[in-house]
C-alpha cells in the first residue's frame, strides 16, 4: 500500500474521502505527509496525524511509506470495526 492508493483502500472499508488528506495538511482530517526535510541521517520520513484547528494530534512518524500507510489504514479500519460499520462476514451454514 502506498500513499497514492490509500484513499481507495480506505474508501473500500467505508472511510469518507474527506476524512483523509494525502500530501497536504487539512483541518478535520487524518493527514499522511511526506516530510521534505531529512533527519540527521539523511532519511526522509512520513508523518501521520489528525489535524484540527491548525494543530496536530496523535502524531506518528515513519521512515517507510508503506508502514505509514498501513498504520493509518489499521487505525481508521479499527475505528470502523469498533463502531460496528465493518465486521466479520458470517459464513453460510448448510
Amino acid at each position: 500500500m502506498k500513499a497514492e492508493s490509500i484513499t481507495g483502500w480506505l474508501g473500500a472499508v467505508g472511510i469518507p474521502a474527506e476524512l483523509v488528506s494525502v500530501g497536504a495538511e487539512a483541518d478535520n482530517a487524518w493527514c499522511l505527509i511526506r516530510s521534505d526535510d531529512p533527519d540527521e541521517n539523511g532519511v526522509i520520513s512520513w508523518e501521520v496525524f489528525w489535524r484540527e484547528q491548525g494543530n496536530r494530534y496523535d502524531w506518528a512518524r515513519f521512515t517507510n511509506e508503506q508502514v505509514a500507510c498501513h498504520y493509518l489504514f489499521g487505525r481508521l479500519t479499527w475505528a470502523q470495526v469498533a463502531r460496528g460499520a465493518v465486521g466479520l462476514i458470517k459464513a453460510d451454514q448448510d
